[in-house]
């Protein structure tokens, strides 16, 4: 237990007494240390929490002087005051003026008597404190027992328990995606995850290992740690401020509830060899039927009627064996993120099929940002490797852009601009649309023409898009022409003013 004010009073050795009645809740302020002073203004010595002594050398006798006085010593954010007195000191007794001063600032008002010297008062705070932390040490060692006996005997669950029993805070085991895995609390409580926490553990899984976050909402303390060992297997979110001794025991914490997420994903291999077999036979050459491919589907817990293809390419690097690991931890975390798990490591690309109602974006940007990903159109299952297919040949675009890239039904002449090399493309439409860039009004005859070729060509909808007039725009477009040389009607001209503007808008890499 901390010092309190009250614990000195009760020291009979100490025989300390009070200035003024001090009201009992200043007498539970916590003492942190000890100290002495004679100066007028102490309180840019002090750090806060501390019993500060003084004989009162200095100290004025007016009231108003005493004010200040206190002032100052509270703003140091002293916990409590106490004067020294005796036959040969200044002061036989508190002096009214200081004691006034005391109640009025809410400053508890001690005085040490002739007999005791202050460093027995300093020895007594000290050893308290020492016991404290002893104590404190202790109770972190043997909670630190109890969680490891907890690891032994039973699960993330028990585990959990033992330390919201031994410390009183929350606590509780996501996954990666924030999903719960386990709670300290009693299964039938069904404590949901506080709102405050979804940015936290967002930040922290973002971040992988890196990192860990704390915040403060309504009152409430939350804190995420991840969990892990090479790989970001979980999360941990507490509820609530522990104090020393449970602060001493979260890293050994995190580190049981590591080790049993990776003993976990460990004795999920078997499962995921069987969905990685399971995809394998939904997309063989030969192909299942389609009601054999939606039992597929369904024996790895999907009943969508749509799914998409999704390749990845797998972390690179010199060494095969590392190469060959990095694909299998990112396998592994594409099975738990995607729903039905269906993926495999293939020639150097990891190979997933989606329900097409998955954000599958959202899935890549946290488990795959930077590596490239091509994503196949929707289709029925039993077409989904041909939606695989697609999404590999998306693959280069992928690395072109730094962006996954999507297979879409219009998307054909973006994926054809994807597949050029930006400085080449750039140069294309500066020498398609360079004469209008020479013109003083170049820009709006740019806007112009690319309005109206994305329009296809409807004069009225031009209008309309860009508020004038349809005369307007039909005037601006044959200044155009004219600076061009080109031809609204004639189809090649048609195209590579079209081609320069979609450059121009940034559809290409």
């Amino acid at each position: 237990m901390p010092l309190r004010i009250a614990d000195l009073l009760a020291r009979t050795d100490l025989a300390l007494s009070t200035g003024y009645d001090v009201p009992p809740p200043l007498r539970e302020r916590v003492v942190e240390a000890a100290t002495v002073s004679d100066l007028l203004r102490p309180g840019k010595w002090l750090q806060g929490g501390e019993l500060l002594m003084t004989i009162g050398l200095l100290l004025p006798d007016d009231p108003e002087g005493c004010r200040a006085y206190v002032r100052d010593v509270a703003g140091g954010g002293a916990a409590c005051l106490a004067l020294g007195l005796g036959n040969d000191l200044p002061y036989q007794e508190a002096p009214r003026p200081l004691a006034d001063a005391a109640r009025e600032a809410g400053l508890p008002l001690l005085t040490v008597p002739d007999e005791v010297p202050f460093i027995a008062v300093t020895k007594a705070v000290f050893a308290a404190r020492a016991e404290e932390r002893r104590a404190a040490l202790h109770r972190s060692f043997a909670t630190q027992r109890r969680l490891t006996a907890a690891a032994v005997g039973g699960g993330l669950p028990t585990v959990l328990r033992e330390w919201t029993a031994a410390t009183g805070v929350g606590a509780t085991v996501l996954d990666p995606l924030g999903r719960p895995l386990a709670t300290g609390a009693d299964p039938g409580d069904g404590v949901p995850l506080p709102e405050a926490a979804r940015d936290l553990v967002d930040r922290v899984a973002a971040q992988g290992l890196r990192t860990s976050a704390t915040s403060t909402a309504d009152g409430h303390h939350l804190e995420v740690q991840p969990l892990g060992a090479r790989r970001l297997r979980g999360l941990l979110l507490l509820t609530g401020r522990p104090d020393g001794a449970a602060r001493a025991v979260v890293p050994g914490l995190v580190s049981l509830l590591s080790l049993e997420l990776e003993r976990r994903h460990l004795r999920d291999e078997p499962e995921r060899r069987r969905r990685s077999a399971l995809l394998s036979e939904l997309l063989a050459d030969d192909g299942p039927t389609a009601e054999r491919a939606a039992d597929l589907l369904v024996s790895a817990g999907l009943t969508t009627g749509r799914v998409r293809g999704v390749a990845v390419g797998a972390p690179g690097g010199p060494d095969g064996a590392a190469r060959a690991a990095a694909a299998q931890d990112l396998a592994a975390d594409l099975a738990l993120a995607l729903p039905g798990g269906l993926v495999r490591v293939r020639g150097g690309v990891v190979e997933a099929v989606a329900a097409e109602e998955c954000d599958v974006r959202e899935v890549l940007g946290r488990f795959a940002a930077g590596r490239p990903a091509g994503i196949g159109p929707a289709t029925a299952p039993v077409s989904a490797r041909v939606s695989l297919r697609q999404a590999t040949g998306l693959l280069g675009v992928s690395r072109a852009t730094g962006e996954p890239a999507e297979a879409r039904g219009s998307g054909t002449s973006r994926l054809l601009l994807g597949l050029g090399d930006r400085p080449t493309l750039l140069g294309y439409a500066d020498t398609v649309l360079g004469p209008l860039d020479l013109d003083d009004h170049g820009a709006e005859l740019v806007a112009t023409l690319t309005a109206w070729l994305e329009t296809g060509g409807a004069w009225d909808a031009t209008s309309r898009r860009l508020g004038i007039h349809r005369h307007t725009v039909r005037n601006r477009l044959d200044k155009a022409m004219a600076l061009t040389g080109r031809h609204l009607d004639d189809p090649d001209d048609r195209f590579d003013l079209w081609l320069a503007t979609r450059i121009r808008r940034g559809t290409a890499p």
